[in-house]
């Protein structure tokens, strides 16, 4: 295998490509021993995977962030121009009740550097949808243009949910940049200040925890003790809910893979640790994923591999409800990240 890596990582700047990525997920020497994940599935009565509900519909409104996240699945950064147009949100907001979703998960990048997003928020809380913004904290110290959002979202209601890679700053900058934890108290102080993670607000703000390195999460619950204690004693900062995401095979972190000479024995890693539970419980099999261009996915790692949902209509203005329920999800080697141990998903753990 030392000479499979080697090619692998010769090939790590272009690993950006969705199609290079699903090469190496499907037939790359280092893992052509590696069984399909529909392999996994069948035995317990889950091959065809299909959805069970439309509950969530998540928007990535564009890949624009002002951060380069050593990990992003979405490739995000400063330099992408990749943004969702008023006329694209505005067929989203169309398909929510055509679809019936519960939820609205926006998404980008970092969402708020969108023009259109403050109007696309005050869009769906108008029309009584449940709103949550994936936000990665430094965006509301990063601008004064940004620095009223903590009062923007209380005023809507907005369920936040911030990326906190560690509770202390050598594993956090390390991960997101230097800088970047100092930057994220500030912004979370200034979310308690309006409220968030403060018992009886109603203002929910969670947490996002991704391992450094080549490794799956350890427990939700003692990490989410661990993470409350650490930032009251430390910073007086508190917050709800923490959620345990694993690293994804895609993208940035699929060329960190390739390139340390980890992706072999991470994409073992997971498929020794494939739970059926958890594979019962992919959050696919309750949401849609729409991305920038109005393109619809089986869930945000789909749209970053260019894997659009199952048959011929692939945009948010045409699909309908009967078009994406009882769906065949469509599945490769990359799923493996979301049934390894106790299982992941954008709300933390599934198992």
């Amino acid at each position: 295998m030392a000479l499979a890596t080697t090619s692998l990582q010769k090939r790590g700047a272009a690993l950006a490509d969705a199609s290079e990525q699903l090469r190496l997920l499907r037939s790359a020497d280092a893992v052509q021993n590696l069984p399909q994940f529909a392999e996994m599935l069948r035995p317990h009565g889950l091959l065809p995977l299909r959805s069970r509900s439309l509950a969530t519909l998540q928007v990535n409104v564009g890949k624009m962030c002002n951060q380069a996240c050593k990990h992003c699945h979405v490739d995000a950064g400063p330099d992408r121009q990749e943004i969702m147009t008023r006329q694209t949100m505005q067929m989203c907001l169309d398909a929510v009740d055509r679809l019936g979703a519960q939820i609205v998960d926006i998404t980008g990048g970092a969402p708020e550097m969108n023009p259109e997003f403050r109007w696309f928020v005050e869009e769906l809380s108008s029309r009584g949808a449940k709103v949550m913004v994936r936000c990665n904290l430094t965006i509301i110290v990063a601008n004064p243009k940004y620095n009223d959002l903590p009062e923007f979202f209380a005023t809507h209601r907005v369920h936040v949910v911030s990326s906190l890679p560690f509770y202390d700053a050598g594993h956090t900058d390390r991960q997101r940049g230097g800088g970047v934890f100092g930057d994220s108290i500030t912004a979370l102080r200034m979310l308690n200040d309006v409220g968030y993670g403060k018992d009886g607000t109603g203002l929910v703000l969670d947490l996002v925890y991704n391992p450094l390195g080549a490794l799956l999460p350890g427990p939700q619950a003692s990490l989410e003790k661990e993470f409350k204690r650490q930032l009251l004693t430390n910073h007086n900062v508190v917050f709800n809910a923490l959620h345990c995401i694993t690293n994804m095979p895609i993208s940035r972190f699929l060329e960190f893979l390739v390139n340390s000479g980890n992706y072999e024995r991470y994409m073992n890693t997971l498929v020794t640790s494939f739970n059926p539970v958890a594979a019962e419980n992919v959050m696919c099999r309750d949401m849609i994923s729409v991305g920038w261009d109005g393109q619809v996915y089986d869930c945000d790692f789909n749209q970053m591999l260019d894997l659009p949902v199952a048959g011929s209509l692939h945009h948010i203005s045409d699909v309908t409800r009967d078009t994406l329920m009882n769906r065949a999800i469509i599945i490769d080697r990359h799923c493996f990240g979301c049934t390894a141990g106790s299982g992941s998903s954008c709300g933390g753990q599934i198992a």
